[in-house]
């Protein structure tokens, strides 16, 4: 986590106004080895400013006049710490986005899962890393369908769909399930007209569609608590933000997490790599299924 030498001692330059003895690169470098160490996110040099916008909000209101000062408070408190990591997480998401994901979900995992409802198994989804809620509420959409009896019939069978994220900030946002009309222009209109209602300029989402999330705060980096297996996980432009060994143990532990025959969908960016490649088929792209039925 350390800065290139080079890059070290432009630090003073590229923070223009900002005073060294309030926040230099040493103050970077063990915000980044936090936040590292918390959630797995890794800070290249180059988001050293970024640091600088997001925490000092944190630092002046906790009383301590310097970056330094605030870094061995959080390293103290808890709760300090998770304010932190908060701030530095991106929650950048959209209605049905990558919407090949949700087109071969709705075309080949979908017939399946209504099958197995109705035979009375339960099925279990994960959306990993959900944010503010665009993406579970489009997997869910897109399950409940088009029909709007058979969509109803849907949502009283045992049917449970987890999302996770760690930022709490954005997990309100998701459990209120209320977004600007405009951002789900993408989302198909039969969809909408299904499972939400508008209220001036947002779209509400259903009661039959939010009861069948449950959201959780859960760094993925740390213990699932979850026993059951999924059909379905969705964790899609979440490891960009890690190394390529912390890429490749949470996918294994995705795999693991999945049953034989389920679905991993990751981002448009990401691979499967390491352990996780003997248990994984690439099915489309970036999509996997899980060997083994």
């Amino acid at each position: 986590m350390n800065l290139a030498p080079d890059l070290a001692g432009t630090f003073a330059d590229a923070m223009p106004g900002i005073s060294p003895g309030v926040y230099d690169d040493k103050d970077f470098r063990a915000v980044a080895a936090i936040i590292y160490r918390e959630a797995g996110i890794m800070l290249p040099a180059g988001k050293a400013m970024l640091v600088y916008s997001r925490l000092s909000p944190l630092v002046r209101a906790s009383g301590r006049g310097t970056f330094s000062a605030y870094i061995q408070h959080i390293e103290q408190d808890a709760e300090e710490r998770r304010k932190t990591v908060n701030a530095l997480t991106t929650n950048h998401t959209f209605f049905y986005r990558e919407a090949h994901h949700f087109e071969h979900f709705a075309h080949e995992v979908r017939p399946h899962i209504l099958d197995d409802l109705r035979h009375g198994d339960g099925i279990r989804m994960w959306s990993a890393g959900s944010s503010s809620g665009e993406e579970v509420f489009s997997l869910v959409m897109t399950l409940l369908g088009q029909d709007k009896r058979e969509g109803l019939d849907i949502a009283r069978r045992d049917i449970r769909i987890l999302a996770s994220d760690i930022a709490d900030h954005a997990l309100k946002k998701a459990s209120e399930g209320r977004y600007s009309a405009q951002d789900a222009q993408a989302v198909p209109a039969p969809l909408l007209h299904n499972w939400t209602r508008t209220e001036g300029s947002q779209i509400v989402i259903a009661p039959e569609a939010r009861d069948l999330v449950q959201f959780k705060r859960l760094n993925l980096m740390g213990e699932w608590p979850m026993r059951r297996p999924f059909r379905v996980i969705f964790c899609r432009n979440v490891m960009i933000y890690f190394d390529q060994p912390t890429k490749e143990r949470l996918v294994a532990r995705f795999a693991e997490a999945l049953e034989p025959g389920g679905y991993l969908y990751i981002g448009h960016s990401e691979r499967v790599s390491g352990p996780a490649a003997s248990l994984l088929e690439p099915v489309g792209p970036t999509i996997y299924l899980r060997r083994g039925r």
